[in-house]
């Protein structure tokens, strides 16, 4: 009998000796596996979500965590398949099935403020204008998370957006609209001077345009409210982009109306902008959407600066700053700026406030810190590139594609 049970012993121990064995195979083959194709699909995740983890079973492993990117799952899963990896797919496709048909939302305010997580004490990480398009990932209580036309992924409290289904999403984006030109100023309940104010509005706010009139558009939110623009404020959108003509010129003008806007993390208005909300802003003004980021612009456009020189560079180009690489340790962008182009070797950014500084040592604006610690330039003028939207080829603010 002791001889019974001792080889039943033996035999368990050995069998779970080789499960365990057989799990860890199977747990690095699904780490490998995981984290390449992470690698392809979504290797910045403040534009591309790919969470996807497991659990262990006796005779399989389950997939959870979501993803708005459903041919890296279907990569992962067609492999697991050629491997004869056994597993139970319980992972979540973004946009989630629960949101219904609202699937696409507007910014309703001047300027909407999207959260790092879904609570209102959370870190700024970026803000849309009002008239923007959006796409809804999910909801968590009064939450959305929602993607905006930069691919920038990040949460919106309901009371700043308005939810729309593909019908009324279609008919907004196709509407006329009107584009806001001045830094800052109001929306008026009525063709009047003396007019009640319906809420104020911000450069590169749009609105969908239902008349034109001798002094006023009259103008829709996407909450169906309407309102009424001075007409010397605001252009027709369409005729704007057909006759806007970026230039190093253009993107001085925009970029010297915010001097001294003040500096706020996460800000791409004339409220208050961070260094890349800045320039992302100006770009705007001259039929441009960027990539959100300093560390992203700066994979953009045409590198014109690796000797780091400054010889190359035209008025308009994209000016980084950070910490360098040395060795175990890669370099890291923080912060960006416009080159004026001029011979006092001035650029433009926001830092405690959008103000100038020169790289030119004998210079009132001499900035020794951020000489010290230049990156490189980027020129995106004359350089298609597919992190930049060209809004005269693609109608991206008014179009959002899912």
């Amino acid at each position: 009998m002791r001889s019974i049970v001792f080889k039943f012993i033996v035999f368990t121990s050995v069998l779970l000796l080789f499960s365990c064995h057989r799990f860890k195979v199977r747990t690095l083959t699904y780490l490998e596996l995981n984290d390449s194709i992470k690698k392809i699909y979504a290797p910045d995740g403040r534009v591309a979500l790919y969470n996807i983890s497991f659990k262990p079973n006796v005779k399989y492993l389950i997939l959870t965590g979501e993803s708005d990117q459903p041919r890296a799952v279907d990569l992962l899963k067609q492999k697991f398949n050629e491997i004869g990896i056994p597993y139970l797919d319980s992972i979540t496709i973004l946009p989630d099935n629960t949101l219904g048909e609202f699937k696409y939302a507007v910014v309703n305010n001047s300027v909407a403020n999207f959260r790092s997580n879904p609570r209102h004490s959370a870190e700024l990480a970026t803000q849309y204008l009002l008239g923007t398009g959006l796409k809804i990932l999910k909801k968590n209580n009064d939450f959305y998370l929602a993607q905006g036309p930069d691919g920038y992924i990040s949460w919106i409290d309901h009371g700043g957006v308005v939810l729309m289904n593909d019908r009324d999403y279609s008919v907004w984006s196709q509407s006329g609209k009107i584009i806001y030109s001045e830094s800052v100023g109001s929306v008026y309940q009525y063709k009047d001077n003396d007019a009640e104010i319906l809420s104020d509005i911000v450069l590169g706010a749009q609105l969908k345009l239902l008349n034109i009139g001798k002094n006023y558009y009259e103008v829709e939110y996407p909450d169906k409210r309407i309102g009424h623009i001075k007409i010397n404020e605001a252009e027709v959108y369409r005729e704007w982009i057909q006759n806007v003509e970026p230039s190093g010129e253009l993107i001085e003008q925009y970029a010297r109306e915010f001097l001294g806007s003040p500096y706020l993390w996460g800000g791409t208005s004339s409220k208050g902008m961070d260094c890349s909300g800045f320039t992302k802003t100006v770009y705007l003004m001259n039929g441009f959407v960027i990539p959100r980021d300093a560390s992203q612009q700066i994979n953009a456009g045409l590198d014109i600066d690796k000797d780091l020189n400054l010889k190359d560079l035209e008025k308009g180009d994209l000016m980084f700053f950070g910490t360098k690489a040395t060795t175990g340790k890669k370099q890291r962008v923080s912060h960006v700026g416009i080159w004026l182009g001029n011979d006092k070797g001035e650029f433009i950014h926001s830092a405690s406030q959008v103000r100038l500084s020169s790289i030119n040592p004998s210079s009132e604006y001499y900035d020794e810190f951020n000489t010290n610690r230049y990156l490189g330039s980027r020129r995106y003028l004359g350089n298609p590139d597919k992190l930049i939207t060209n809004l005269k080829v693609d109608k991206v603010l008014t179009d959002l594609k899912p």
